[in-house]
């Protein structure tokens, strides 16, 4: 896609606005007949717990679910719908979580069943949705499955639990394939025998410590089901979908096509073009064969009441493709990171809004929305930075630094922008404060896998998991009772900290609370949208229900829509104009 900002536009098929023509009669979103428009699975604003950066009960530095339960009525009084806690499952933390050890506990470092109970029943007397992280695609080293497949002989059905080869080579001593690490550097290690000698090697699409699942073996099927059946029966009301489209992978294991830094090639284009690579479709991600595994879970969900959500991480493209992932009989929602990588840019905007609610309309599912979360720069930061793209390699104090007051109004317009749109919103804890992205950690302090796996080369995604403010002279900004946070805080989060915003006019979390209220107030979740007319080419406007929306991604100021202001990212001047890099609601 095209990042330069077009004179002129016209009405396509897929319901692009046209800069400078009349509004199209196309409109996108909406359920289909005989879906109720109004389930929360369609229309939820889901806010993102990272547990160990929440908030920490107990003073040891790390957020923990006792921690959250004390909190939640914040989020209460924000106005979100539903909760999504990323793992706190038994696990080794070598990818903070991600790598689980024990899909059915939780991990002493985040508390017991009994805390994971109390924070689900808490979460429901506060009228409010329980979602958890799921993680498919790999295990810890640890579990004990994969404990018993190195014990195991190759062949064994211990081994059939995992993807173990044999080595390619005269000597077996080299990788069965050249499939990269998505950590970088090799997806695959080699076991020891028991005798001292060089084993079978074990693939891991990321850190050594998480070997995949093999998918094709029947038993991990009916595992992850039964893992399913044991949250469900708590009481949870759905699942996000860790790397949801990667389980299977070609059994011929073919090599992949790789770029000038070893990346693979094909993959994903963001829509600033950055990492647009031609190449030849992965052996080991969105293969059709995914989706029979949805169908089955999605059995299983039907089989609760009231519904349970399935919500997929899957970064697809075309388009197209991700939309495969939400038919009636899969998913609910799979997040549009297409929509999260796009640049400021009203045109590229535009289009990405169209296509990809072109693309669920076509399935009859809600497209779900989403800025930012653990795994990318907060778009604080992002918004501010000289140039696109970034979106997971971290940004370090040696690095060009973003600009910090643009960034955020950048953001807070796009915020509005996002909520107006029809579907379901995800939001990342800390978000609603305005936090940036920590840009100036200590290198000696990283804990993500990327940084050492890319020879110190990507910051990799602690900058953005750094724990939340809630007290601004509190120690720790009241992180928990001793000031310890397993991460140092930057500097600017103590006057960004709730305490310091709420009730605050003009503030970043008054102004997602009055938006969260008028999104629920004029249904904007439910709605369907249909674009008008722009004042110029970098405006995004747009009209949903009885709420019109303008979005100026332009340093020059443009007309204000008629009608009574709801909503504006910005003090907006009297004059009747929208400053650049603001956005507004009006009814």
């Amino acid at each position: 896609m095209t990042t330069s900002t077009p004179s002129t536009s016209r009405t396509d098929d897929a319901g692009r606005a046209s800069a400078d023509g009349p509004s199209t009669e196309i409109r996108h979103g909406g359920a289909p007949e005989g879906v109720d428009a109004h389930d929360w699975r369609r229309t939820a604003v889901v806010y993102q717990i990272y547990p160990r950066s929440f908030a920490d009960a107990n003073g040891d530095g790390i957020g923990d679910l006792p921690g959250i339960t004390a909190r939640l009525g914040d989020l209460a009084d924000l106005g979100v719908d539903a909760v999504w806690l990323s793992p706190f499952y038994t696990s080794p933390q070598a990818d903070a979580g991600y790598d689980v050890a024990d899909y059915r506990d939780v991990d002493p470092l985040f508390g017991t069943l009994a805390d994971f109970d109390a924070l689900l029943a808490r979460t429901h007397e506060l009228g409010m949705k329980l979602v958890v992280d799921l993680v498919p695609n790999h295990s810890s080293d640890e579990h004990r499955w994969f404990r018993e497949a190195l014990a195991a002989a190759p062949g064994s059905p211990e081994r059939e639990r995992y993807i173990f080869r044999d080595g390619s080579g005269p000597d077996g001593s080299l990788p069965p394939n050249n499939w990269p690490s998505m950590f970088r550097g090799p997806a695959w290690t080699r076991t020891t025998n028991a005798d001292g000698t060089p084993g079978q090697w074990y693939l891991h699409l990321f850190d050594t410590k998480q070997p995949d699942w093999n998918w094709e073996n029947p038993e991990i099927r009916e595992e992850f089901l039964s893992i399913l059946r044991f949250w469900l029966d708590r009481g949870v009301d759905g699942f996000r979908v860790d790397v949801a489209n990667s389980m299977i992978k070609d059994q011929a294991l073919p090599d992949v096509a790789l770029d000038s830094d070893g990346h693979p090639a094909g993959h994903f284009t963001s829509p600033d073009g950055e990492s647009e690579i031609e190449g030849a479709p992965s052996p080991y991600l969105d293969l059709d064969g995914v989706h029979e595994i949805y169908r089955s879970w999605r059995a299983v969900l039907d089989e609760y009441t009231p519904g349970r959500m399935l919500v997929a991480e899957a970064w697809v493209q075309p388009l197209s493709r991700l939309a495969l992932y939400v038919r009636p009989d899969e998913m609910d929602q799979a997040f549009n990171f297409d929509f999260l990588a796009a640049p400021w840019n009203a045109a590229t905007l535009r289009e990405v809004i169209s296509a990809s609610m072109a693309n669920n309309d076509s399935v009859g599912a809600p497209t779900t929305w989403v800025l930012s979360n653990h795994d990318v720069v907060r778009h604080a930061t992002r918004f501010g930075l000289k140039r696109a793209g970034g979106l997971h390699a971290g940004i370090r104090a040696v690095d060009d630094q973003p600009d910090a007051e643009l960034g955020l109004r950048r953001a807070r317009a796009a915020t509005l922008l996002m909520l107006a749109l029809p579907g379901s919103a995800y939001l990342y804890q800390g978000e609603e404060l305005g936090l940036p992205e920590h840009t100036d950690l200590d290198d000696d302090l990283r804990q993500d896998p990327t940084w050492w796996r890319s020879g110190h080369t990507e910051a990799g995604r602690d900058g953005c998991r750094v724990p939340v403010p809630w007290e601004g002279d509190a120690p720790g900004a009241g992180f928990g009772p001793t000031g310890l946070t397993w991460l140092p805080q930057p500097a600017a989060y103590a006057r960004l900290a709730r305490d310091k915003q709420r009730g605050v006019p003009g503030s970043t979390l008054e102004m997602y609370t009055a938006a969260l209220a008028a999104r629920r107030e004029f249904q904007l979740g439910a709605g369907s949208l249909s674009w008008e007319s722009t004042p110029g080419a970098d405006a995004v406007a747009l009209r949903n229900g009885a709420i019109r929306v303008v979005c100026n991604t332009g340093s020059t100021p443009i007309p204000l829509p008629a009608g009574e202001v709801v909503l504006a990212s910005v003090e907006l001047p009297g004059d009747g104009t929208l400053p650049g890099d603001a956005a507004v609601w009006v009814r």
